[in-house]
């Protein structure tokens, strides 16, 4: 069996890589898991860019949701569920430790706390065929990976809101108009790209490069931990919602 998250390493860069495209790189708890392990191993090995990106035809689908139905509704699953909510926040901790610099490459369906996780991300390249959307509110969840702080700081609070409120679908022109994504380019040439500006990075003073990350991301105002708290609360109550139950039981069941 394949590891659903790989890692690798090719000198100075880091390559993980979503690795589960039979069921859309659907994030459940050991994906999670394995990410997280990922980007702390590739930080424990220095690497001084890291290249984010996904096999299959989605980047991922976000949150697993039939997995999710399974937990909320078996009360012996409460402390998992309550695991998987905080294994979301401490993937962006994992993120944000890095040194590196992070790349996302991204193509297909990035849905919900599969994007969340990407606005932690230094870079994020867009294939052209790439689709965005923020549905938590519209099936009762909330949002995580302290999206509700960096959204509005990547793209303004006005085009955040929208977003977030609405559960608008996005196209990845959209998305390079509104700076969410600093490039888009053919789906066919992503990873080529990807390896092209990774292989830029490294050319350049390491020290200087992650001294520049520290202070471009040294925080402005509210600091990570009690955004990735608050959040983590609300994700607490909404997941004990009878309307969020029967959402995702009617999901399941088509």
């Amino acid at each position: 069996m394949s590891e659903i998250v790989r890692y690798e390493k090719e000198g100075y860069i880091g390559k993980i890589i979503l690795n589960n495209p039979d069921k859309n790189n659907a994030l459940d708890l050991l994906t999670v898991k394995k990410l997280i392990e990922a980007f702390e191993t590739s930080s424990q090995n220095d690497d001084i860019c890291v290249i984010y990106s996904a096999v299959g035809k989605n980047f991922t689908v976000g949150a697993d949701l039939k997995y999710g139905f399974n937990l909320i509704s078996k009360p012996e699953k409460l402390q998992e569920a309550i695991e998987f909510l905080e294994s979301f926040q401490d993937l962006t901790r994992a993120m944000l430790a890095h040194n590196g610099i992070i790349i996302a490459g991204i193509h297909g369906w990035v849905i919900g706390g599969g994007f969340e996780q990407l606005l932690c991300c230094d870079l994020r390249i867009a294939a052209e065929d790439t689709r965005i959307m923020m549905p938590e509110l519209g099936v009762g969840l909330f949002f995580s990976n302290a999206s509700t702080k960096l959204l509005p700081r990547i793209i303004g609070e006005g085009r955040a809101k929208h977003l977030m409120y609405l559960g608008t679908e996005i196209n990845a022109d959209e998305a390079f108009n509104i700076g969410l994504v600093s490039q888009v380019c053919k789906r066919e040439g992503l990873r080529r790209n990807l390896k092209r500006i990774a292989n830029s990075l490294i050319q350049k003073e390491h020290s200087v490069l992650k001294s520049a990350k520290k202070l471009i991301n040294e925080d402005q105002d509210e600091n990570f931990e009690s955004v990735l708290a608050k959040e983590l609360r609300v994700m607490m109550l909404a997941g004990q919602s009878e309307e969020l139950k029967r959402k995702l039981e009617k999901f399941v069941k088509r």
